[in-house]
């Protein structure tokens, strides 16, 4: 059976083809059944023949269309021949069959946005952020405060109709009795309508936004209540306390000594596992995953660090967690259990704190250059520039840095070093 063109005229008479020769057509090109429909046979990557249906009419324009009616597996012979009939008929009537066929698209497309509350839209936009987060808890935070000040008011609504208003009702009522949840709140209410926005489920501004929205009705989170830094402990205390603290045993102490003599982050020291540590080489490699800026960090480790860590391979073994739970085998110790050896200490301070204790140290004391003292932090530079020509991560100096820690914090006379 011969093919022909796709210029080809449908003229002459109908029912040109029979089910047989639909069957049977396997030579690539666009076969007439008369009356505009075709039979269309194409190869496929496997070399198999497609077959599918195409019907021609003119539009109420006077343009030729060409319109697909889905494969021969899906429809007949017969069936075609009806659906090619019923076009025909409705372009005659003054309607385009394929505009029609797109107007219900995007009707259905509009359902379907409809559909989608703000609820829904925060699950996906958790979903699909949820991996890139460094702390796992970010997620239950996330879904926590949604719960708790924003279903209430509009999680059933659809995203594309959370406005100003609605906004308002969540922290209006937060703002100055609990203002820093209020803001968390705020924001995380911004970036699920932002992606629902990318997501073409809504259009127009955010109604979350802060700059140039919100501000204009609510007052700065500043004038409502001062920003609570965590408590840091001034650097001139700190070796009388790293005394007090290496006379004390157990799991919980020794962590808080490593992160102390670190500058890490508390919950990278209490999740470090011994396949991060290199003892020869004085070297505690940081994998991305488990780093708040998702990039492989190397801490560069004094003598004291070292002796803590083997210390605890001799007594507790090298494998898996290094500082694994006293009470919970197999598990790291919370942040509550370094808190409550800074508490039985007699301090007030935060964990997190002595990272800005050290920082203090290193402008005031140590002589070291702020972009040392930054990346022993693991923070991201903040000059763009900087960070481009700033390719190495300084180990060496950064080596240096921390063996001068590890000394400020084994004396309470410490040398002021210009030399760095």
């Amino acid at each position: 059976m011969a093919g022909v063109g796709r210029d080809s005229e449908a003229k002459g008479a109908a029912n040109k083809l029979t089910d047989r020769m639909v069957r049977q057509a396997i030579v690539p090109g666009l076969y007439p059944d008369g009356l505009g429909l075709f039979l269309q046979v194409t190869v496929a990557k496997d070399r198999s023949p497609r077959r599918s249906w195409i019907a021609r009419y003119t539009a109420p324009d006077g343009r030729r269309r060409e319109a697909g009616l889905g494969k021969v597996e899906d429809i007949d012979l017969a069936t075609a021949r009806e659906v090619a009939r019923n076009l025909r008929k409705q372009a005659k009537g003054g309607e385009d069959p394929l505009e029609v066929r797109k107007a219900k698209k995007l009707e259905a497309a509009a359902a379907k946005v409809a559909k989608i509350t703000f609820k829904d839209a925060s699950k996906s936009y958790i979903d699909s952020h949820e991996t890139s987060w460094s702390n796992p808890k970010h997620g239950a935070q996330w879904r926590s405060t949604l719960e708790t000040y924003v279903y209430p008011v509009f999680g059933a609504v659809s995203v594309d109709t959370v406005n100003v208003g609605a906004v308002m009702a969540v922290l209006e009522p937060l703002w100055s009795v609990k203002t820093e949840t209020a803001s968390r709140v705020r924001g995380r209410i911004e970036l699920i309508l932002d992606w629902a926005i990318a997501r073409e489920y809504r259009s127009g501004p955010n109604p979350a936004r802060w700059r140039g929205g919100l501000d204009a009705l609510l007052p700065k989170r500043s004038k409502v209540k001062p920003v609570q830094h965590h408590s840091a402990m001034p650097h001139e205390e700190l070796p009388e306390l790293f005394k007090a603290l290496r006379q004390r045993t157990g799991s919980g102490a020794d962590c808080l000594a490593f992160t102390i003599l670190s500058a890490a982050r508390s919950g990278e020291a209490r999740e470090a596992r011994w396949s991060e540590i290199d003892l020869e080489k004085a070297l505690w490699t940081i994998p991305a995953k488990r780093m708040k800026a998702r990039r492989e960090h190397r801490v560069p480790l004094p003598n004291l660090a070292v002796t803590i860590l083997k210390t605890r391979a001799e007594t507790h073994g090298n494998e898996g967690l290094v500082f694994a739970s006293d009470m919970r085998p197999g598990k790291p110790l919370s942040d509550a259990t370094l808190t409550a050896v800074l508490r039985r200490l007699g301090r007030t301070e935060t964990v997190h704190g002595f990272r800005a204790t050290f920082r203090m140290w290193a402008a005031e004391r140590s002589g070291f250059s702020r972009e040392v003292v930054e990346m022993a932090l693991a923070h991201t530079l903040e000059s763009a520039v900087e960070a481009a020509y700033q390719r190495s991560d300084l180990l060496d100096r950064r080596r240096e840095l921390m063996v001068a820690w590890a000394d400020y914090l084994a004396t309470t006379q410490p040398q002021l070093d210009q030399s760095k």
